[in-house]
């Protein structure tokens, strides 16, 4: 399924039958990943009366209710309405959803108990860079992270000048393999958010930031066609599933 793609001044080709998926499943037991101290999600059969919505118990469909909080257990995109007084819709203001990325790989810095990805590591994967979305992917990368328990960890996280330089570069579309772009616990001061959004004196409404990716280590850093597609949620996020394509004439 290949597609050219007139991108700026630049036509991309692109193998559409070739995707890239970044997102995490969501699954209903202790097997999925948690923050914000919550407990797992939960993914059970609608009770009522004798009716029980399992095949495998004598019902006719499988009839599920899902609870989960797409902060703290999924793969999600949220838009400033999740630091804003007023309530901001993420689908208000996402209205396209393919945009041309980079795919990084940085090892935070050690700064006492904290690991912190900074403004000079990103300059220079940065360097030359005119697309709208970037991917940072942390380095230890291991498997665990699409289970991992989140809650108390202190979590890798961007430093606010960090967050400053990927708004400068008219990065629009932020997605990183961690809970937050900001530290666990700092005390409600949202620093990389607020940088990224410009918030609140010049807000990037059209901004959006993705957190609690996947990606795999066989994907390789360098510039891909991204599709940034979340569930119709009337919320500051949604659920989303981030899929990468390779960009064949590069």
């Amino acid at each position: 399924m290949l597609a050219k793609i007139q991108y700026q001044s630049a036509e991309l080709e692109i193998d559409f039958s070739k995707p890239l998926d970044i997102s995490i499943s969501l699954r209903g037991d202790d097997k999925n990943p948690v923050a914000w101290y919550l407990k797992h999600p939960e993914i059970s059969p609608v009770r009522d009366g004798n009716f029980i919505g399992k095949v495998s118990e004598g019902a006719s469909v499988n009839f599920n209710n899902i609870w989960f909080n797409p902060h703290a257990h999924s793969t999600h995109t949220e838009c400033v309405g999740h630091i804003s007084r007023e309530f901001e819709s993420l689908e208000k203001y996402l209205k396209t959803y393919f945009f041309r990325s980079r795919l990084i790989s940085v090892e935070p810095e050690k700064k006492g108990a904290d690991q912190v990805i900074t403004q000079a590591m990103l300059e220079k994967k940065l360097s030359g860079f005119e697309g709208e979305a970037l991917v940072i992917r942390t380095l230890p990368n291991y498997i665990g992270k699409i289970s991992r328990q989140y809650s108390h960890s202190n979590w890798p996280y961007l430093e606010e000048a960090a967050s400053v330089l990927i708004r400068e570069k008219g990065i629009r579309h932020l997605l990183i393999d961690q809970p937050s772009v900001d530290k666990e616990k700092d005390d409600g001061k949202l620093l990389a958010h607020k940088a990224f959004w410009n918030f609140p004196k010049q807000t990037r409404y059209d901004a959006t930031i993705t957190e609690l990716i996947y990606v795999p280590n066989k994907i390789e850093d360098g510039e891909y066609f991204l599709n940034l597609q979340p569930a119709s949620f009337l919320n500051d996020a949604a659920p989303c599933k981030p899929v990468l394509y390779k960009i064949l004439n590069l």
